[in-house]
């Protein structure tokens, strides 16, 4: 673990990292970390990739997107959402996608995924 990564140890002493710092999300007060939304679609039949991010909203302060690489549809994405996660770690938005934008070493780049997230 280094600074700026997240994480917790178990009851068994076990090491979790959950993710960085600067990858948090605040929803309505609400903290979120994507990594926790990503587990859960990618479990799901036909997700081939996902990335999860938070994207400025005027109510809420960020709402998460959810962009999905595969053959599954959002209706399944949400409902599986809505089984395994808290309400509010729910994506508002979902873009199913043919591929997601990486750099050269192949890392996804999530402040593409913002900038190209349209206004409502």
């Amino acid at each position: 673990m280094s600074v700026g990564d997240l994480g917790h140890v178990d009851d068994d002493g076990f090491l979790h990292i959950e993710g960085r710092a600067d990858d948090m999300v605040v929803v309505g007060g609400e903290n979120i970390y994507p990594v926790e939304v990503e587990q859960v679609i990618e479990d799901l039949e036909g997700v081939d990739e996902v990335a999860v991010v938070g994207v400025p909203d005027d109510e809420y302060g960020q709402i998460l997107v959810a962009f999905v690489v595969g053959s599954t549809t959002e209706d399944a994405i949400v409902k599986a959402c809505k089984k395994e996660l808290a309400s509010y770690k729910v994506p508002k938005r979902i873009e199913i996608m043919g591929e997601l934008p990486r750099n050269a070493t192949g890392k996804i780049l999530k402040r593409e995924l913002i900038k190209a997230t349209p206004d409502d």
